[in-house]
């Protein structure tokens, strides 16, 4: 079953964020929810990556933005043609399944345009030459005879390419039709006459005696043997077709390929284009049916109609550890939020279109709050979804040492562990002790693979932490994470970039920044560098360094 529903943490996800979402996610489906999945906005920490191979798990799937696209409002089942369809073959379809417009494909499953049934007239109404009894036709004589059900065994083989023929019914007097014969031979296009007629054995015969293209021969009838022995031998086709003339002549024009009538002037859509970006685009063409192709080729995903743009599905969402759209996944506000479980402040930025179940404890780690839940419904979480709940209790709460512990978290840490079968202080020391991002990590990965962005009082910041067993690796890497904090700063126009490394056996930091002068000089650490702080004791940036950030600011404007 595809996903419906994702639970996910905010951007650059840490451990609690990722495991709150897989353990959320795995209680919903225990609670009986349906196609409930986990899902991440960013890359999986080091340390998350070694839990989720002891768990046993897959790294939830990654989602980088949840916008509506084409791909996802399309609909996938198709009534689609092909170019070499012939036109019967297509309205067959189309009366079929009661539609008006459907695609066209070429042998490869790529779109080359769309075919309306406006378009099919074109088809039965080609245009008159030069006032004789004669239309022109574009088809095999394969087609033709396919289409007229017809038998072929007669005359030469027809062939299987298309060609330019004249369609001329032998209805007349035998004067008239020899006349109309005549004067193709002299203009040089008897060679291209497909003379269609009923059981008419002069007209079979000049058919034959002009040189003629193909002759059909209607009703069920057939021609003279010796006639039949003749067309052979100068390679004229003779069809039988068991219709009458009238009906002949038209599913002869019902023999043309689609190909034939389809525009190249059409709008069609990647499927990962946004609805928002192309909907104003496409309520102001006069086309009625969009293709979906994948991304980077022309292979049909889907169709949409414009009716389809009045309310496209939303992604179904279930935040965890944020409740700030500033963190969110790409593109929230065009998503259906169901819930949000969290243990930060509020934000001011929270704004949904429908009512959502919100909760929002003052504990540890959201995976706290995801446990609390399995609890209290009489459910255990499996094995490997506790032992990743422990990842992220341990993680937020620096292994129940964090000041933003409180009892709820070592009650569940406990409850968890007995779960996991593991020991708390054992599997704390084995998860920070492994993926070390600051002796290991690229200048990126360490600022942001767990990094908040916060707006306070018209103030833009982003805050990173990254947690070590010690800071012996800071000192060789402190210049160029200095350096990365200015290119963040830079390209996102932030008014402060800082990064905190915490040393958790020792519940100290080192914090590094970059930012405006007049927010730096009020930060209340002391400062023993331009761009350094020794953060002696702080170890959280939810209670101790962004309240200590905000203060900096409100300090900064008096």
């Amino acid at each position: 079953m595809n996903p419906s529903w994702f639970v996910i943490g905010h951007r650059n996800p840490d451990a609690d964020a990722i495991c709150a979402a897989i353990g959320h996610a795995a209680f919903l489906s225990e609670t009986g929810e349906e196609g409930v999945a986990a899902a991440r906005c960013g890359e999986v920490p080091p340390r998350v990556k070694i839990v989720l191979e002891k768990a046993g798990l897959d790294a939830p799937l990654l989602l980088d933005d949840v916008r509506p696209t084409a791909g996802s409002i399309c609909r996938k089942s198709v009534v689609a043609v092909r170019q070499d369809d012939t036109f019967l073959m297509a309205y067959r379809l189309m009366v079929d399944h009661g539609v008006r417009a459907v695609p066209v494909l070429n042998n490869g499953g790529e779109v080359r345009g769309l075919l309306h049934f406006l378009d099919l007239l074109q088809l039965l109404l080609p245009p008159a030459t030069d006032g004789r009894n004669v239309k022109l036709l574009h088809a095999s004589l394969e087609n033709i005879a396919s289409t007229l059900g017809a038998t072929h065994e007669y005359g030469a083989l027809p062939p299987t390419d298309e060609e330019d023929l004249i369609m001329m019914v032998g209805a007349s007097s035998q004067n008239t039709v020899r006349d109309r014969l005549e004067a193709a031979k002299q203009d040089g296009t008897a060679a291209h006459y497909l003379v269609i007629c009923g059981d008419r054995p002069f007209v079979h015969e000049l058919a034959i005696q002009y040189g003629v293209r193909a002759l059909i021969v209607t009703g069920g009838n057939q021609p003279d043997p010796a006639l039949l022995e003749k067309a052979k031998e100068t390679g004229i086709v003779i069809i039988c077709a068991p219709h009458d003339t009238a009906t002949t002549v038209k599913l002869a024009l019902c023999a043309r390929k689609v190909r034939n009538i389809i525009s190249d002037d059409f709008i069609s859509l990647a499927s990962n284009q946004v609805v928002s970006r192309f909907a104003k685009k496409i309520a102001a063409s006069s086309q009625d049916l969009f293709p979906v192709v994948e991304a980077g080729t022309r292979r049909l995903k889907g169709v949409f109609s414009k009716s389809d743009l009045v309310d496209p599905p939303r992604t179904k969402l279930s935040l965890v550890d944020h409740n700030e759209f500033s963190q969110a996944v790409k593109g929230v506000e065009e998503s259906q939020v169901i819930e949000i479980l969290d243990h930060h402040r509020l934000s001011g930025d929270l704004i949904t279109r429908d009512p959502v179940r919100f909760l929002n404890e003052p504990v540890g780690s959201s995976s706290t709050i995801v446990a609390r839940r399995f609890k209290e419904r009489g459910l255990e979480p499996s094995r490997s979804v506790a032992l990743c709940l422990c990842a992220g209790l341990v993680s937020d709460t620096l292994n129940l040492t964090s000041p933003t512990t409180t009892s709820v978290d070592q009650e569940m840490l406990q409850w968890l562990s007995g779960l996991a079968q593991v020991d708390p202080d054992q599997f704390s020391e084995e998860f920070f002790a492994s993926g070390s991002l600051l002796l290991h990590g690229a200048i990126e990965d360490i600022i942001g693979t767990d990094r908040k962005e916060f707006h306070e009082e018209g103030f833009s910041l982003s805050l990173s932490q990254v947690e070590e067993t010690s800071l012996k690796g800071l000192a060789s890497r402190k210049e160029e994470l200095i350096e990365g904090l200015q290119s963040l700063r830079h390209q996102n126009s932030y008014d402060l970039c800082a990064l905190l490394v915490t040393d958790i056996r020792r519940h100290d930091s080192i914090l590094l920044v970059d930012g405006l002068k007049s927010i730096v000089g009020k930060i209340p650490f002391e400062q023993v560098g331009k761009h350094e702080f020794n953060a002696c004791g702080i170890v959280s940036r939810k209670k101790q360094l962004f309240p200590a950030i905000c203060e900096a600011i409100r300090l900064q404007s008096e």
